[in-house]
This record gives C-alpha cells, sequence and structure tokens, in this order.
C-alpha cells in the first residue's frame, strides 16, 4: 500500500470530531492492507511504530528537510524499512549515515508524506487516531466482538499484532489471547476522588492501600528468569538487580506481580521521587537502593488471575510475599480507611489507593474500581513552552507553559493539549538547570523569550483547584499551580484530560 493511504486516512480522521465518522474511515483502511502491513500501518497511525522511538527531533528533520516528491511512489514497507535503518545505525560515523537515511526518505515523499512522517517519528501525529479509536476501528474492519479485540490487546500489550490476528484469524483465536509471563500488559489505573469517603462510595467495600510515592513496575518471573518492565512497558530488569534478586527469592516459579519501587532513607521513609527515578535512566548509577512492594498478582504458576476478584488476588499475594506487600486494609468504614489515610501520609506517602475488593484486574483501563485520593490535588500535565527566567533565574529556562490532553477534541484538534495555565514555583536550582537543558533539546521555535517545545514531557503540577478564565481555549484556568516533579516514567498521552480539569469547576 502506498504511504499517501495512510496519510489520506489520517487527514480524514483529523477533520473530523465524530468517533464514528473516524472509526468507519480508519477501519476502511485496515480492510485494504495487506497482512504483512497491518501491524506497521497501525503502528504508524497513532505515531507509535513498531520500532519505537528512533532517536530523531526536531533539528534532524529540520536538516533533512528536501524539496518534496511530485508523485507519491513511498509504500508503508518503505517508511517501515527506513525506520528499521535508523534504529539500527549507531557507532562511529552513523550521525551522516543517519542524516542520509531520512534525507532520502523526504526526497521520496509528498508534502503531506512529509508532515505524517515527522509526525510519525517525533510521536504527536495529530490525527486523533488515538489507540481507543483504532481498537474500535480493528474490531469493525473484521468484524470481531469489540471486547475481544480490546482484550487481547490489553493482554498482548500491542495494538498491530492484536489487528493482524483480528483481520486474520478467528474469533476462537482472538478470544485466546492471554497473559503470558515475559510479555508486559497495559497496567490498570485509578480514577480520582476528593476524600476517602467518596471513594468508598463509589468502591464499596475495598482494600485501602498506601500510595507510594515510587515508579510503576510490573515484574515477570518464569524460572530464574526475571523481567521488570515500566509503566511504559519499558525493559529495566539491567536498572533494577536489587529488586531481581528479591523476586527470584520467593516462594514460586512463575508470576507475574503489580507493584511500586522506590527509594527509602534511614528511617525507612520514601526518598525524593527524582532519587527513585535516577536509577531508571540510561546514565543510572547504582548508588540508590531501590526496594519493591506489590499490591498485585496477575499470575501464579500456571494460572492467570486476571479475572478473580481482588480479594483472591490478596489472598495469593500474601502467601507468596507477605513481606513485600503494599501496607493497607480491608474495609468498608470510612473512618477506618480515613485512619489508613492518616498513616500512608504521616509515614510519607502521597495517600492511598482504593480498591474494590470484589474487582477484576482491568488491564490498560482506568474506571471506579481503583480510586486514588491524595490531600493535594496534584495533577499531570504536558509541557508546551517554557520562558526564559529573570533576576537571579536570568539565562534559565523558568516559567512552563502547561497543557492538558483533549482526547476528543472538545477545544481544537483531537489528541492535541489545551493550554491551562504557566507556573514558575516549585522549581529547585536542580530543576532549573535541567530544564533548561532539556527544553532547548526539544526546541520546536523560540520569540524572544519564549522556547517552544514538543509536548512530550509530563510534569505533576500540584494545585488548589482551577477557575473560570477566557484567556485559555478550555475555558478553565489553573489556581496556585506549583511544580511537584517531573514524571520521566509517564508518556505524554497519559496526561490528564481538559474533561477531567474542567469537572473541578464550581457549580
Amino acid at each position: 500500500m502506498l504511504l499517501l493511504e495512510l496519510v489520506e486516512t489520517s487527514e480524514a480522521v483529523a477533520s473530523t470530531r465524530s468517533r464514528l465518522a473516524k472509526v468507519d474511515a480508519l477501519a476502511r483502511l485496515l480492510r485494504r492492507l495487506e497482512p504483512a502491513e497491518i501491524p506497521t500501518a497501525v503502528g504508524l497511525l497513532s505515531a507509535r511504530p513498531r520500532q519505537g522511538r528512533v532517536g530523531v527531533g526536531w533539528a534532524a528533520i529540520a536538516a533533512a528537510k528536501q524539496e518534496p516528491a511530485r508523485e507519491a511512489r513511498l509504500t508503508v514497507a518503505d517508511f517501515d524499512a527506513a525506520l528499521d535503518r535508523l534504529l539500527a545505525t549507531a557507532g562511529t560515523g552513523s550521525g551522516a549515515e543517519r542524516a542520509a537515511t531520512l534525507a532520502n526518505l523526504m526526497a521520496a515523499a509528498t508534502t503531506s508524506e512529509q508532515s505524517f512522517i515527522a509526525g510519525v517519528l517525533l510521536g504527536e501525529l495529530r490525527t486523533g487516531a488515538l489507540e481507543g479509536v483504532l481498537t474500535d476501528a480493528v474490531a469493525r474492519a473484521a468484524e470481531k466482538p469489540l471486547e475481544a479485540v480490546r482484550r487481547a490487546a490489553m493482554l498482548s500489550g500491542d495494538l498491530g499484532e492484536t489487528a493482524l490476528l483480528a483481520l486474520t484469524g478467528t474469533e476462537a483465536e482472538l478470544d485466546a489471547v492471554g497473559l503470558r509471563v515475559g510479555r508486559p500488559v497495559q497496567p490498570m489505573l485509578a480514577a480520582t476522588a476528593g476524600s476517602v469517603g467518596a471513594a468508598l462510595e463509589a468502591t464499596g467495600e475495598a482494600s485501602v492501600e498506601y500510595k507510594l510515592d515510587g515508579a510503576r513496575i510490573q515484574v515477570h518471573r518464569a524460572g530464574d528468569d526475571v523481567s521488570i518492565y515500566t509503566r511504559n512497558l519499558a525493559d529495566v530488569t539491567h536498572r533494577l538487580p536489587e529488586v531481581v534478586e528479591v523476586v527470584r527469592a520467593l516462594p514460586l516459579r512463575d508470576v507475574i506481580l503489580d507493584g511500586e519501587t522506590l527509594a527509602l532513607d534511614e528511617e525507612g521513609g520514601p526518598r525524593p521521587f527524582q532519587e527513585t527515578m535516577s536509577r531508571f535512566g540510561a546514565d543510572a548509577v547504582r548508588e540508590t537502593l531501590l526496594h519493591p512492594w506489590f499490591f498485585d498478582v496477575l499470575h501464579i504458576d500456571g494460572r492467570d488471575l486476571l479475572d478473580e476478584p481482588l480479594s483472591t488476588r490478596l489472598a495469593v499475594l500474601q502467601q507468596v510475599a507477605p513481606a513485600h506487600r503494599i501496607p493497607g486494609q480491608v474495609t468498608a468504614d470510612p473512618a477506618v480507611a480515613e485512619r489508613v489515610s492518616q498513616d500512608a501520609l504521616a509515614a510519607g506517602h502521597e495517600g492511598v489507593v482504593v480498591k474494590a475488593i470484589g474487582s477484576a484486574y482491568a488491564a490498560g483501563r482506568r474506571g471506579s474500581n481503583w480510586v486514588k485520593v491524595k490531600p493535594v490535588h496534584t495533577y499531570d500535565l504536558v509541557v508546551l513552552a517554557c520562558e526564559w527566567g529573570s533576576g537571579r533565574r536570568t539565562g534559565l529556562l523558568s516559567n512552563l507553559h502547561l497543557g492538558a490532553l483533549d482526547p476528543a477534541g472538545e477545544f481544537g484538534e483531537p489528541g492535541a493539549y489545551v493550554m491551562v495555565g504557566k507556573t514558575f514555583k516549585g522549581l529547585t536550582d536542580e530543576l532549573l538547570r535541567w530544564q533548561t537543558g532539556k527544553f532547548q533539546e526539544l526546541e520546536v521555535r523560540r520569540t524572544a523569550g519564549t522556547v517552544w517545545v514538543e509536548p512530550v514531557t509530563v510534569v505533576e503540577i500540584a494545585i488548589d483547584g482551577v477557575q473560570q478564565s477566557p484567556r485559555y481555549p478550555g475555558g478553565i484556568a489553573l489556581r496556585f499551580a506549583r511544580v511537584k516533579r517531573y514524571r520521566e516514567d509517564k508518556a505524554a498521552a497519559e496526561a490528564d484530560t481538559i474533561q477531567t480539569l474542567r469537572s473541578l469547576l464550581r457549580p
């Protein structure tokens, strides 16, 4: 298939706010693909190519700019092969070779294809073809039950391969997709409530558990082989040998565990989040010891537990890893739940997560069965730009422009970010130096006082609420926003939405 067909479908999807129209356009395209093209096309349409990020930024794309081709001749396979070459090229002289590969790709592309290629490479394709819409389209194109497609994608962690199976296989084969030890799955996510009482109203009887200020990990063990994945499913096994050692010592053969890891101080309290995350970087130094804590078990010695109630999963977890369970208590009493919350805060943690005791593990989904409660409202937003500081911050990028995700395109393009405020508060000298270097690497343009950046950096912002404001497109502005921390473990697509922030407006 010509790449132009993907581009035209992407543009058609971006031009409508109708979810049904998006699904129909994508389904028509999926039906026309050859089997070998399906995983590649799905990855490109969601700006998540099968190769992942290949290390190409705005500067490299600008340097590779070529006169566009007059006629479309690039195929989906051509683009995929170019991404393979970019990923494989490394070592002495690799810069020139990568630049040549990118320049040749751009020279073979039409104007619209060049824009599409740039969007895919930068991970910010603005088509509205989010994974939820693509999943619906796969089910439509394959004439398979949506829930079967959705579940297979979540358990395999690969929508492209799921699309291939759905479009070329049987419903029974799709239903047979299950957990596989060593293959990470999308983690279950939590909603937010303003109080423990409100959370209990949503869940009923629940396990009220400490919300640790750590990094989410999913641990797989098959015999002596242990693999550790982040919330974004990146393999970080080699960076966490102490966690591997703990899991190998557990009395079992095969297991999939969900939990957190964090650094502790001499008194057993949590160290700053940045110290934990420092262990996940490419240049990590193993001076900080990380401790694993688990709150769920998805598989044990050949038995899948996803569909078992939380009460069963917690009983299994208590049997196999009692010393590494996150503290908590099962209760339906708001007073007891509030006491657990206060204990968590006194121990230096963020708050609690309230989990319905009868709930199954909904991989990749956010619903009312898990509800997090923090004493301070914090939201994950995306940095859109940063202003140069003044006074003692002269020469440093300081004031952040913050955006919330707009998945439905209610206030602009679907999947874009709606600006909701600015802040320079909460930034330490260390963070100021870090972001000054980082945001210049991500720069897309600048004015005299502001550097505009790729919208890929997630920052956790504490606020006292929101207020109505005509200043920003979403009609709201943050109240008393301050930086809590950068979330290098989160992708921009996981940012909180403008709809979530607007729900904070008082009636």
